[in-house]
């Protein structure tokens, strides 16, 4: 296997738990998505970035790490891989798609995802190997599952395509917000209060929290003058209250077609 970004396997996709009869099915395109690891040149910190680079059928869709109303995001198995401690993800700023009255978040056509490997030993090659679990739309939506593989020597060259998704996160502030938490039967709810401009027309605020495990409602957000107010609930895998931690709340603000992100919250 080669050890430069054209080594990636391309993928096939597992159909076989959508809800598709065999005439639908084979109306697909063949293939809907093709995947491939991108990049890995090593960063001044010694990690290796690298990116997953999916490029999807004509008019055919997949997701942001929260994708809103609908969707599934991917998610990982690194099962298999050598010389890999972490992986950490930066993902560029999606799409916002509004279908039916529904708000998603996601991409057409092609996602460059930033992916930043660290290596156990670091001047060793990793050998990345990842299982990628995602769901893809057009008029049906599609599971797929993906397999992609690729040898990152110390030493590659920076990948253009892989600079410019890094450049295209959403934008970093560093801005005041307040976490208030109240319990609910099945949850908490939380109310952030933050002190930021807006970043334009048809602003809204997507809440995360670090448990993948505990869902989170679309939040609710208004804003007065400086001071956006956004509520969410959040609800764990046992349905109960919980403790959250408010340094790992991440909120992101999108409008006028940019999207700001703070990390961390006080109470």
């Amino acid at each position: 296997m080669k050890p430069a970004a054209a080594s990636a396997l391309l993928v096939a996709a597992a159909l076989a738990a959508a809800p598709l009869g065999a005439a639908r099915a084979a109306d697909l395109p063949d293939p809907i998505a093709r995947a491939e690891l991108i990049g890995g040149w090593t960063t001044p910190s010694g990690t290796r970035m690298a990116a997953l680079r999916l490029t999807l059928a004509s008019g055919w869709k997949t997701y942001w790490r929260a994708p809103g109303d609908a969707g599934i995001p991917p998610a990982f198995d690194w099962t298999g891989s050598g010389n890999l401690r972490s992986v950490a993800f930066h993902w560029p700023r999606p799409e916002v798609i509004d279908v039916g009255g529904m708000r998603t978040l996601g991409y057409h056509g092609e996602l460059v995802l930033p992916i930043e490997l660290t290596p156990i030993v670091p001047d060793a090659p990793v050998d990345a190997r990842a299982t990628v679990q995602l769901g893809v739309c057009d008029e049906v939506c599609v599971p797929l599952s993906l397999s992609v593989r690729a040898e990152l020597p110390k030493g590659l060259p920076a990948d253009a395509a892989v600079k410019a998704a890094l450049a295209d996160q959403p934008e970093r502030l560093d801005a005041p917000v307040r976490c208030a938490v109240e319990p609910l039967r099945d949850g908490l709810r939380l109310t952030a209060t933050a002190s930021l401009p807006s970043p334009g027309a048809d602003e809204f605020a997507v809440i995360e929290v670090a448990d993948g495990g505990v869902w989170v409602s679309p939040a609710d957000s208004r804003r007065t003058g400086p001071t956006l107010v956004s509520v969410a609930d959040l609800v764990p895998a046992d349905a109960r209250p919980f403790a959250l931690d408010r340094s790992q709340v991440r909120i992101t603000v999108f409008g006028g077609g940019r999207a700001v992100e703070i990390e961390g919250c006080t109470g």
